[in-house]
């Protein structure tokens, strides 16, 4: 866990930045020695995004299943996606 503090990031904010992105974690900022702020690269944060919104879609997906809604086999599936890429090229 990289924390720095406010003071920091407002005298050297190019250093705060570099740190994000070479170590691809969030920056905790602190103020008055207590936790204030997170500060990330846009690449990170996407990656983090997109991981969020696929879990979200797998726990609705799974809620689904428990609740009896009716599921396409895995193999099913496979030949319905190849199917549909052979017919885009």
């Amino acid at each position: 866990m990289i924390i720095k503090s406010s003071t920091t990031l407002r005298n050297n904010y190019n250093a705060i930045a570099r740190i994000a992105r070479e170590k691809a974690e969030p920056v905790y900022i602190t103020r008055n020695g207590e936790g204030d702020l997170v500060v990330m690269s846009i690449e990170s944060f996407e990656r983090r995004e997109a991981m969020l919104d696929l879990r979200e879609k797998l726990l609705y997906a799974e809620q689904q299943r428990l609740a009896g809604e009716p599921v396409v086999p895995l193999a099913e599936a496979h030949k319905r996606l190849k199917a549909k890429i052979d017919g885009a090229v």
